[in-house]
């Protein structure tokens, strides 16, 4: 969907939710997530004193229309370093998956 193509994977799509983080792309964000849980905005214009740095996919499980994805992602606020450790839950609609939410330690 980031590049016009729907991603083939529930990991695929969190590495393009990823970079639409960092690109400040809301509406990527909010196109990719699931109805059910999707906020009405992000209000992504208030942190752009955030650099993003790296993301790490630890694990990645997948079954016929749901899948987790564990994931670390390291940035910056105003210069000091920070972490999303989050355990990521997806459903998949047709050939579409969408980010449900997730847990974070």
């Amino acid at each position: 969907m980031l590049s016009g193509e729907l991603p083939d994977t529930a990991e695929q799509l969190m590495r393009s939710r990823y970079t639409a983080f960092t690109l400040d792309n809301e509406a990527y964000l909010l196109e990719s997530w699931h109805r059910s849980t999707r906020p009405k905005s992000l209000n992504l214009v208030n942190q752009n004193n955030i650099k993003w740095v790296s993301l790490k996919i630890l694990r990645h499980e997948t079954e016929e229309t749901t899948a987790i994805v564990e994931f670390i992602a390291r940035y910056k606020v105003n210069g000091k370093a920070e972490k999303i450790h989050e355990l990521s839950r997806f459903s998949k609609e047709g050939i579409q998956w969408f980010y449900v939410d997730g847990d974070q330690y």
